[in-house]
């Protein structure tokens, strides 16, 4: 299989069969190139008729593949779902609400021929409300490629395309759908950006709102850790340990040394209290840094998971590591 695209929906029912359409009439060129695509649906549990929609379409083209969750498990498991059963070489992925423009396919599959791993569309111009939408995006776009190092103008598009290898290379869970570049770029992987057109919705209900912004807020921690300091996790919980056991230890060398030999009281200071709380403070983040490298030293050993990634190999055989 040469190109998967990978579409999760949520009660979009009037909007999959124009999608559809739209899909066949973009990737018709790779056909006559002699190439092979499948149409990957995932269905985040939804209450309309999409999934008895898309399986008359599967009748009349094989290419049309469904898979239906029991319930309803969010955005990233089914993004996740789409990434292990998709079987392309090239995996794109995107909305399922048509805002998403199918005719951009053929930018992506260009840049991924240049030699790219990763490319990521940017809505330039976003078809969405201002003050809802675009202004809390825009400054998440600033904030999550400030801390995670990875520059993009626009994370929240989910029109993508990745290599089969990235895509089987990425872990999601939570809501870390919106991260597949950060993610991503823990293997080492070329990542380029491309501007993409941005349509209105016309049908369906957006499932998106406000409330998201603090949802974003956490998940960008868990992101930050997991590129920054997932091998090392003392590190993260070492640092600040080590800075609030010293600056207890020290106050409370000053306070023991002003009452042995200065004769300063220490019943009415409660500086000495805060010099406990601080060094315990201090031993306890220590504690969770070196319970962290434990879990972290069984999840690689235990799981024979690997610590780096390979981008080629050359003067080996195809069964050696």
């Amino acid at each position: 299989m040469d190109i998967s695209v990978v579409i999760p929906f949520l009660n979009e029912q009037e909007n999959l069969q124009p999608l559809v359409e739209e899909l066949e009439a973009s990737l018709a060129p790779l056909l006559e190139q002699g190439k092979t695509y499948e149409l990957l649906f995932i269905d985040d549990g939804s209450s309309d008729d999409g999934v008895a929609l898309l399986s008359k379409e599967h009748e009349r083209n094989p290419r049309i593949k469904v898979v239906e969750f029991r319930r309803n498990f969010g955005q990233t498991a089914a993004m996740a779902a789409g990434l292990d059963f998709s079987q392309g070489e090239v995996v794109i992925t995107m909305d399922a609400d048509r805002q998403n423009d199918p005719a951009d396919i053929p930018l992506l599959l260009q840049k991924i021929d240049e030699g790219f791993d990763l490319v990521c569309g940017w809505r330039r111009d976003r078809q969405d409300t201002y003050w809802s939408r675009k202004f809390p995006s825009m400054l998440a776009n600033k904030l999550i490629s400030k801390i995670t190092d990875v520059s993009l103008h626009d994370y929240g598009c989910t029109l993508k395309a990745m290599r089969k290898d990235v895509a089987k290379g990425i872990t999601l869970y939570g809501e870390l759908h919106r991260f597949i570049p950060a993610v991503a770029s823990f293997m080492g992987v070329r990542i380029a950006e491309v501007a993409v057109n941005h349509r209105a919705r016309t049908a369906g209900e957006s499932k998106y709102g406000l409330s998201r912004v603090f949802r974003v807020i956490l998940d960008l921690i868990t992101v930050k850790f997991l590129l920054s300091f997932s091998g090392r996790p003392i590190h993260f919980f070492g640092i600040p340990g080590l800075i609030c056991g010293s600056t207890g230890f020290l106050i409370a060398s000053y306070l023991a040394f002003g009452r042995l030999f200065l004769g300063m009281s220490l019943s009415d200071r409660p500086l000495l209290l805060f010099a406990l709380v601080l060094f315990l403070l201090g031993v306890q983040f220590i504690i969770f840094g070196l319970l962290g490298e434990l879990q972290i030293r069984t999840y690689y050993e235990s799981q024979d998971k690997p610590i780096y990634h390979v981008r080629s190999k050359i003067g080996f055989d195809n069964d050696s590591k």
